[in-house]
């Protein structure tokens, strides 16, 4: 049984990704969440999180890098599928989880290049300025983004290369 309570045969595998890729269906993902801050913007992502995903707020550490850290680590390990920062500017929540190997994290600013991030780069964590972003625009990138089941079987070698750098 799944967190959805969702019964399935055996053991189902572990994250959203890994049971799309075996035949599973209607699965919540698991999505690591971390900001530095709290205000509207904030309030509205995490709400529309939790009524689609599960969600761990990876509790604010002293400073940011170290929470971009974490929830990068969890999407590198597997214990979530997707992670979103949020940050003043949403740039050093990005940097600083791009140091985990195995993070693709991309900052946006519109649902368009959310959805993209995932769709040709397969971007794994979504970064977003919690001081710039409207509430309403935040939470349609993370909606984009996360409606993106998997990247582009085109871009799949170039992708790759990243592994390589």
């Amino acid at each position: 049984m799944t967190g959805l309570g969702l019964l399935w045969p055996n053991a189902a595998p572990d994250t959203a990704a890994q049971q799309r890729r075996e035949g599973f269906t209607r699965v919540r993902q698991k999505v690591a969440f971390g900001a530095d801050d709290q205000n509207e913007c904030v309030t509205a992502v995490l709400a529309y999180l939790r009524s689609v995903a599960d969600v761990e707020v990876v509790q604010p550490s002293d400073t940011w890098p170290e929470f971009s850290r974490i929830v990068g680590e969890k999407v590198a390990t597997g214990e979530a599928d997707y992670g979103v920062l949020m940050c003043w500017t949403g740039t050093g929540t990005a940097m600083a989880a791009n140091k985990v190997k195995g993070v693709r994290a991309a900052q946006a600013w519109d649902p368009w290049i959310a959805e993209s991030a995932r769709r040709w780069n397969d971007a794994n964590v979504l970064a977003l300025s919690l001081k710039r972003t409207a509430p309403d625009v935040a939470v349609d990138c993370v909606k984009a983004f996360l409606s993106v089941g998997e990247s582009d079987p085109d871009e799949r070698d170039t992708i790759a290369l990243i592994q390589d750098l």
